[in-house]
């Protein structure tokens, strides 16, 4: 059959005939695209790789996608445009470890937004635009050990919003408009040990006693000591947080301890009571002598006039007085 010609098989063509299934659907779900039937845990509009990492980054997002699972790993939100977090914003995703969502203009994070995800350990919400933070927005993260809230416009952050964070080891508050923390705030993180605060107007008072006693104990890096300022009130001189011994604070009153708190709670509600209980029954006492007084005058004013005695006695008790010696009748019994 010379009329007949058989091409030669290209080699790669032959290979990937010869090679057996497992091979062809390995290589399918590698190289298949993001959002197609290959990768069905990844969010549509995102690009996944293998081990849980889903990149939506840069895409002009106005709010976390669908889609999120219990495979993600990590999820790289940053440079979109998602301006508030909802409740349960990340439902689904509960094995989530790493969050990004920096840099998204993000103003509004709802107190239950990251319900759900207790194996979290990085989040990033800098260079967004938050101004305050609600109390109990972070208290499900218990696992997490770095939180970045910088670059953003905090003038205040309460213990409450932080909550107890007992593996936090890295909280970055740089570039807001702090001017002290909160008493009990750093109290509440034990494991904290790497505090970023330059960038902020702080206030050199009494109110910075917290955070420079802590510094004293967690000293920061030469680099970042010498940028971290407070300026005097009513004064253009500014002074280095790590400047101030705990001597520069004594003339400050002295926070109470929890064992004189709870006297004081203990003791002034009981005080209070037992005052305006004496109040009221002085008042009242006060208020029943009245009460007889008014009806004695008036009792007193309804009785008729007593007449008077045509012949009074002069000696009702029959009881004479002895004779003056001066006078007649004593002189005639002489």
């Amino acid at each position: 059959m010379r009329g007949l010609s058989w091409s030669r098989p290209r080699p790669l063509l032959l290979l990937l005939l010869l090679s057996p299934w497992p091979v062809w659907a390995q290589v399918s779900a590698t190289a298949s695209p993001s959002g197609s039937p290959g990768a069905p845990d990844c969010p549509e509009v995102c690009t996944c790789v293998p081990g849980g990492l889903a990149s939506c980054s840069a895409l002009s997002l106005p709010a976390v996608p669908a889609g999120l699972s219990l495979r993600l790993r990590a999820l790289l939100l940053d440079h979109n445009r998602v301006r508030a977090l909802p409740p349960g914003a990340f439902a689904g995703a509960g094995a989530l470890q790493r969050l990004d969502l920096s840099e998204n203009g993000l103003h509004s994070v709802h107190v239950r937004a990251f319900w759900g995800l207790g194996a979290l350990q990085l989040l990033d919400l800098s260079a967004n635009q938050l101004e305050a933070l609600a109390p109990g927005t972070f208290a499900p993260l218990r696992e997490l050990r770095n939180l970045s809230l910088a670059g953003n416009r905090l003038a205040r952050l309460e213990p409450a919003a932080l909550g107890a964070l007992p593996l936090l080891r890295s909280l970055s508050l740089q570039d807001n408009e702090l001017a002290a923390l909160a008493p009990g705030l750093l109290g509440r993180l034990p494991a904290l040990d790497a505090l970023h605060l330059r960038g902020n107007p702080w206030g050199c008072g009494c109110a910075l006693r917290p955070l420079c006693a802590w510094l004293r104990r967690h000293p920061l890096p030469a680099s970042e000591a010498e940028t971290v300022l407070c300026v005097w009130p009513g004064r253009l001189t500014l002074s280095p947080l790590t400047a101030f011994s705990d001597a520069a604070f004594s003339h400050c009153a002295q926070p109470l301890a929890l064992r004189d708190l709870a006297v004081v709670y203990t003791l002034g509600p009981a005080s209070f009571l037992v005052s305006l209980a004496s109040c009221l029954a002085l008042g009242s006492g006060l208020t029943a002598c009245r009460a007889r007084r008014r009806r004695r005058l008036r009792t007193a004013a309804l009785r008729p006039p007593r007449p008077p005695d045509p012949n009074p006695d002069p000696d009702p008790h029959g009881c004479a007085s002895p004779a003056d010696p001066g006078s007649p009748a004593a002189a005639a019994q002489a």
